[in-house]
């Protein structure tokens, strides 16, 4: 299955969640938000919400300073 993370396209497992989408990436689990398809996903969902094919998968990191 292919989808775009942060605008580049990648292959994943069909049925990916987005948790497994996030430690394939090997994106950091902690200060993170994700948007799946403009839609901000719960953290407390990553585990559960599958990643549809062409999905456009957005991962934020946020950032402190001045």
């Amino acid at each position: 299955m292919r989808a775009k993370v942060n605008g580049t396209e990648r292959e994943f497992a069909d049925d990916s969640t987005v948790a497994e989408v996030l430690a394939e990436v090997g994106a950091n689990q902690r200060g993170v938000a994700v948007a799946l398809d403009g839609e901000v996903v719960r953290r407390g969902s990553w585990a559960e919400v599958v990643v549809s094919p062409g999905a456009h998968i957005e991962i934020l990191t946020a950032v402190q300073g001045g």
